[in-house]
């Protein structure tokens, strides 16, 4: 890794459930020397990339992120047409939604909706990292993505996130088959138990898919009806995320014009 790599790197440890880090911690995440991380965080805070507040000597995030994100939107919408569209899947649907975004070979939830529909809803957190196998997310980028990205999603690790989370290849294949055929993924308890998600991909200007849209209902809770109804909202919004944030869907994509 060269240098710029290693310093993105750690920015990359950061997530949810590690807002802030101590060098120790860095060191033990990036398998790279302590003199190595101090330098480079070193560096980070010198450009305003992390901070240290306080006297803490624990890391977080710092504000030249949130000026590079907020001219990102700027440039690419994504996140403000996102949360449109998420709001009417909402209210079209009764269920919680929400968008991802691939990155380095990674699905990262980047905004999500609730609907007021239900007091009992799936939970959802931005920025946090999806399963390529196990969820209707993962399983719709990866229907629409290349033979190499496949075959090296399907060969790495296969996480068996619950009892039901499917990790035989050939029985992926053949959901990713049929989520190509039809422009929607399902994937049902595969990341969480009890929660049933339908997912359609989102896909950029060179008609490969850049993430997907996806709405979210426990499993009691989805009927014949409710699933009838997902999947055709479903399917219309990720057409328009699509088209307004300026991708192209591929000529082979169910309903694309």
């Amino acid at each position: 890794m060269g240098t710029v790599s290693k310093a993105l790197s750690l920015l990359a440890l950061f997530n949810h459930g590690r807002l802030e880090m101590g060098l120790s911690e860095l060191t033990r995440l990036s398998g790279m020397n302590k003199a190595t991380v101090y330098r480079m965080m070193t560096e980070l805070q010198a450009a305003g990339f992390v901070e240290q507040m306080n006297g803490d000597r624990a890391y977080r995030l710092g504000p030249e992120v949130l000026r590079l994100a907020a001219l990102r939107e700027a440039a690419v919408p994504l996140l403000s047409v996102s949360r449109d569209v998420l709001r009417r899947l909402c209210d079209e649907t009764g269920e919680t939604s929400h968008m991802s975004i691939q990155r380095n070979g990674q699905l990262t939830t980047l905004t999500h909706a609730y609907s007021s529909h239900h007091g009992t809803r799936v939970a959802m957190e931005d920025a946090e990292i999806l399963s390529l196998h196990a969820t209707g997310s993962g399983l719709a980028f990866l229907a629409f993505s290349s033979e190499e990205v496949v075959t090296r999603a399907l060969s790495a690790p296969l996480v068996k996130h619950t009892p039901q989370t499917e990790t035989d290849p050939e029985r992926l294949r053949h959901a990713l088959a049929e989520a190509h055929e039809s422009g929607i993924a399902e994937s049902v308890g595969g990341f969480e138990a009890d929660v049933y998600s339908h997912a359609a991909p989102i896909f950029g200007a060179d008609q490969r898919p850049i993430g997907a849209l996806a709405v979210a209902a426990p499993v009691s809770r989805m009927t014949a009806e409710l699933k009838s109804r997902v999947r055709a909202a479903l399917k219309a919004a990720a057409l328009d995320l699509t088209q307004r944030t300026g991708g192209f869907c591929p000529p082979d994509y169910p309903g694309a014009a």
